[in-house]
């Protein structure tokens, strides 16, 4: 028994949720998100609540019931509120600046990368060293912080790299410097 599909999800005002059958529609004032559902779980709208319900008991209807949920839970604060993720780029000379609809990132290597906005997306660069990641799909905002993330991982020596505002990056010592084995 899933302890957070059993949890109702309230609806802001201005949210709207319907659901036909296998597809459900949140729409509000940011834009509209739809998901496919699998057949076994259905999806009630109870005034400004709404109750996602399993058909019968299965092991992987169980696990099902609480990601429906969830995932319908993320749609209704992405058409609300939406979602954004920060990044930070760390190292001597690196800087980022926008450019038309892509974002440009000038990070150690020898030509400048450009990341073009995917659809949905909104990239920002309030700083030479900021990016903000903004749109409505918690997971495309994820997925889009990763892949600009990727273009330069932090590394542990010197901190260098692009990491997310609240990411710890884990130092290292460098080499001691000592006369070798005795």
């Amino acid at each position: 028994m899933s302890r957070i599909g059993k949890l109702p999800i309230t609806l802001p005002a201005g949210v709207t949720v319907s659901f036909d059958g296998s597809v459900v529609t949140v729409k509000g004032a940011k834009g509209v998100l739809t998901q496919e559902i699998n057949g076994d779980i259905n999806v009630k709208v109870e005034g400004n609540e709404v109750l996602v319900e399993k058909m019968h008991d299965t092991a992987t209807l169980d696990a099902k019931h609480g990601l429906y949920r969830a995932l319908i839970h993320n749609m209704v604060v992405g058409v609300s509120e939406g979602y954004t993720k920060k990044l930070k780029v760390n190292g001597v000379g690196w800087k980022v600046a926008k450019q038309g609809n892509k974002v440009v990132l000038n990070v150690g290597y020898s030509h400048p990368v450009d990341f073009a906005e995917p659809a949905g997306i909104k990239l920002e660069c309030p700083a030479a060293n900021e990016i903000v990641v903004s749109g409505i799909d918690k997971a495309l905002v994820g997925q889009v912080a990763a892949d600009i993330r990727g273009i330069r991982v932090p590394e542990p020596y010197h901190g260098y790299g692009i990491a997310y505002s609240d990411e710890v990056i884990e130092r290292k010592e460098g080499k001691t410097g000592g006369k070798g084995k005795k």
